[in-house]
Formats: C-alpha cells, structure tokens, sequence
C-alpha cells in the first residue's frame, strides 16, 4: 500500500509492504500523481517495507530522477540497509538524501482492535 500525502513543499510516500514486482501495476498511476504535485521535496517513508526488490528499486529510482531533473530533492527516511543496498547495487544511491536520524514509530493497532503491531526495521 502506498499513501501520498502534501504540504505546500513536500509531497510524502508513505509504503507498506512489499514493494516489488507483484505491485508494478500501481507504480506509473503513483509517479504521475507525484510528478503532477510538482513539490520540491518527496520524502519516501520506507519504516513499514516489508521487502523491496530490483522493480521497487527502479521505481524509487524514477522518482528521484523525475526530481532531480525538476531541481528538487528526494530524501527516504526508515529505509533498512537492505533497502540501501539493492540502490547501492543499481547505481542510484547518490540520487537520494538518506535521513538517517528518523526513527520509525512503533504502529498502534486502531482502538478496538487485538492486531500486533508491524514488526520495525532497523535503521
């Protein structure tokens, strides 16, 4: 799941799950609205990514170009090393700002529900 939220500035994508081949369906619908906001900043929230692979990747990668290209900056903030590596591998570490000091929050089950809270990833 992929929510996106804005401020005047900032466009944030906040993903749950896995981001990978079996949700490339969603991802050009997803750029487009983010291109379309037009904002100089888009966090990408990665505390709750299950799991990323080499089309999540290129996805993230696509959207930090489009930035880029606009003078605009991307930052991810919760991505575990993993996440970093599959970037580092693909050539397009530099293409993002790593914030490095979020820590990701622990996810509370709506009231009245038993649910266990996701599992957090390192950072």
């Amino acid at each position: 799941m992929i929510e996106i939220a804005t401020s005047s500035t900032t466009t944030t994508l906040v993903i749950a799950g896995d981001l990978d081949l079996a949700e490339r369906d969603q991802f050009p619908e997803i750029a487009a609205r983010v291109v379309g906001l037009r904002r100089q900043l888009l966090v990408i929230d990665m505390c709750r990514v299950t799991f990323m692979d080499s089309t999540g990747a290129a996805f993230l990668i696509s959207l930090a170009d489009s930035g880029k290209r606009r003078g605009g900056a991307t930052v991810l903030r919760g991505a575990d090393e993993r996440d970093l590596f599959v970037l580092e591998v693909c050539g397009a570490l530099d293409l993002f700002r790593i914030d490095r000091d979020h820590r990701c929050e622990s996810a509370a089950p709506p009231t009245g529900t038993t649910s266990s809270p996701l599992p957090q990833r390192p950072v």
